[in-house]
């Protein structure tokens, strides 16, 4: 059986989606500004790279739905994705950044739609100083790329499924999370999980609800679009805890 061991975890997880999207636009920096600003522990960020290899924040492969122009982010340069945005479209540079200056601890968790987007997001993770407080889903092209590059990358490796991962894909890429749709997370599955030595996070969870259940579950991190219901819940499971 693929078994490692589990660094110990001391606090939940709260993890903010693409920011804050219910208060400001995702995948922007005043998304992200806006998710710290409510207590988030890391926020999940997508990350595509434009036509001159610059890593920045978008989840679609285009900025029509988030920004009203059919354009493929492929085919811009960072600079002309930043022009037809306002300036809207960050880079990934600049979105660690605002993570560093939060006055605190702030994970980013990097969400990879392919391997060709592996190499310059690496880079620029490195220029940025940023590998301690830095980790990464997507699929698995993206993630089998990261684990060759980076033999020490945290990766949460999304699942989707009742089943478990193989045994052969546990141990080629290491996970530390398995990275859950909410709706298949039940406690005996995340006690399989911490029995194997890897943590449980769930996404994207935004009904209180639905929080709550995760949380009895035993799960070590939710990610949501509510991030500021999630951080509340979590706080007053804490002092319950405290009395």
């Amino acid at each position: 059986m693929f078994t490692r061991t589990a660094r110990p975890v001391s606090n939940f997880t709260a993890v903010a989606h693409r920011g804050d999207p219910y208060e400001q636009r995702e995948n922007t920096l005043a998304s992200i500004r806006s998710a710290l600003r409510a207590g988030a522990n890391a926020v999940e960020i997508d990350v595509r790279v434009t036509r001159d290899g610059v890593p920045v924040l978008l989840h679609d492969a285009s900025l029509k739905r988030l920004w009203g122009h059919d354009r493929p982010l492929a085919d811009l340069t960072a600079a002309e994705a930043g022009a037809i945005t306002g300036g809207g479209v960050p880079t990934l540079h600049a979105a660690l950044d605002e993570m560093a200056g939060a006055g605190r601890t702030v994970r980013t968790m990097i969400d990879l739609p392919a391997a060709s987007a592996v190499p310059a997001t690496l880079a620029t993770v490195r220029e940025a100083g940023a590998g301690g407080r830095v980790y990464y889903c997507g699929n698995l092209g993206a993630l089998r790329a990261v684990r060759r590059a980076e033999p020490d990358a945290e990766i949460a490796f999304t699942w989707t499924t009742l089943a478990p991962p193989s045994h052969g894909l546990l141990a080629e890429l290491r996970p530390r999370w398995l990275n859950y749709r909410f709706g298949i997370v039940s406690p005996t599955l995340v006690e399989r999980a911490h029995a194997d030595g890897m943590l449980v996070s769930a996404w994207t969870a935004d009904t209180k609800r639905t929080m709550r259940r995760l949380i009895r579950a035993g799960v070590d991190g939710i990610t949501t679009n509510r991030i500021s219901t999630l951080r509340a819940l979590v706080e007053q499971g804490t002092s319950a805890d405290r009395r």
